[in-house]
């Protein structure tokens, strides 16, 4: 009985890791859709987009930022900022939206 005991507590140690990773659970390539969709108007979002608002970052040069992090992009997202419009995203959407820009790293 030991034995089986022994071998359970590794597997419960990998679940738990990928249980609570927000990377994991994020999917970019919804994202990348809300991006297109949302973000596009003022937003470079993706490589073959030609227009966009002149003032505002490009997704790829916010994804290559130094100190970028998809976790602190999503908190930024939900918090509503006088230079972008309120969209009401969810968690969700902001962590997939952080994504889809930590993939063009």
């Amino acid at each position: 009985m030991r034995k089986r005991t022994g071998r359970i507590w590794p597997l419960l140690a990998v679940i738990s890791a990928f249980g609570t990773s927000s990377a994991l659970a994020a999917d970019a390539s919804h994202g990348a859709d809300l991006a297109k969709r949302w973000c596009a108007s003022c937003h470079v979002v993706t490589g073959s987009q030609t227009q966009a608002s002149a003032d505002v970052p490009s997704f790829a040069s916010i994804a290559h930022k130094p100190d970028f992090s998809p976790e602190r992009l999503a908190f930024f997202l939900l918090d509503p900022h006088p230079k972008m419009p309120n969209f009401p995203l969810s968690r969700t959407e902001a962590a997939d939206i952080a994504a889809y820009i930590g993939s063009l790293r």
